[in-house]
Parts: structure tokens; sequence; C-alpha cells
């Protein structure tokens, strides 16, 4: 157990010294490395966005928000802590963010949201940011319905509980095309939330 202890400490300095020169960058350039070491690191992101690391909260946000930076989905549906030289595989409950802040520009189909998330981060829901509604029913068996938007390269944010209520205050009823649903708009799209159908 202690040489476990020890191996997973020995693993998150080693990443830390990786990334150090990185530190305080707004965007490392992930995309472009292709380390062909992979290793597993106890680190795990839960539902809420928190950061852990063998278990213990990661309090620190700046470090938190270093090793967001260097996230990355990849193909095999894993998500990575990526360097130069490695990437270690972490474990993420639901998804990586949490989206704590929107802020609404213009009105109707002129509308922008612009999402903050718990990292730290901006994204404007869009076509290449996408808001998508994942429903669920609860123990009254009615339907309710958990948002989320892509921040960047498939990583999504929930957004979060506050924000969802003032999300919820933007719902429109569609036409044309999106006759029939309850939506919303940003960046020029009509993001769908729930069909007139399923209301009655």
């Amino acid at each position: 157990m202690k040489n476990n202890a020890k191996e997973s400490s020995a693993q998150h300095y080693k990443l830390l010294a990786s990334l150090e020169r990185f530190e305080g960058q707004a965007a490392p350039p992930v995309h472009l490395w292709d380390p062909e070491q992979i290793s597993k690191i106890d680190i795990r992101i839960d539902q809420s966005g928190e950061w852990f690391h063998d278990g213990v909260l990661i309090k620190r946000t700046s470090l938190a928000r270093l090793f967001a930076s260097v996230l990355r989905l990849e193909a095999d549906g894993e998500y990575y802590l990526v360097t130069p030289v490695e990437k270690c595989r972490i474990v993420v409950e639901d998804v990586p963010f949490q989206a704590i802040l929107m802020a609404v520009e213009g009105t109707g189909k002129d509308q922008k949201l612009v999402f903050t998330t718990n990292m730290a981060e901006e994204a404007s829901a869009d076509e290449q940011h996408p808001m998508s509604f994942v429903s669920q029913i609860n123990a009254d068996g009615d339907a309710s319905y958990i948002p989320y938007v892509e921040i960047r390269s498939g990583l999504k944010a929930k957004i979060s509980r506050n924000v969802y209520y003032q999300l919820m205050d933007l719902l429109m009823t569609g036409n044309g095309e999106h006759a029939g649903w309850h939506g919303i708009w940003s960046g020029g799209v009509f993001f769908r939330v729930v069909n007139e159908s399923a209301l009655k």
C-alpha cells in the first residue's frame, strides 16, 4: 500500500515538473503533443467538477487549473492529462467542468450566451460549442433536463443549478424547422431542449 502511495506521489511530481513551464499560459498547445508513453494517475474529477488526487481534494486552484489546461478527451473515450513526453489517464465521473456563470448578450435569434467554468475558461454556445440537454426522470416520474455546453475539443461543462434557472428563463418556442420544440438561441443556433409532445 505504501509503495503504491509513493509511486502515485512520484508520478504526481513528475507530471508537475513536466507542466511547470506551462503554468500561467492560457492554452498550452496540447493538440500538438503526441507522447508515446501512457500511464494512469490517481486523479479524479467528481460530478461537481472538483479535482482529487489520491482521494484528497486538490485545494490549490492554480494547480487544478493547470491540470485542466492540459486535459484532453481522446478517441477511446478516456480523459488524459497530456504533456510533451507522457499522457496520464484520469477518472472523470461525469464531465470535467462546471459552468458557474452565464452572460447574455443580445436577444432572440441574435442572442449569445457566454459561459464561464469553474476552471475560469470561457466559451460562447454556438455551432462549435454546442449545448446539449439530457433528460432525467425524478422520483415523482417528472422529467428534468440537465444542460451541458462544450467548452473545447469535446470537453464539456455541466451547467450549474443557478445558471440552469437563468437558462430556462430564456426558453423560446421554435418555428420553421424547429416547430414543436422549446429551445434556446445562442450564436445563431437554436438548441432544442424539449418537444411539446413531451409536455402533454
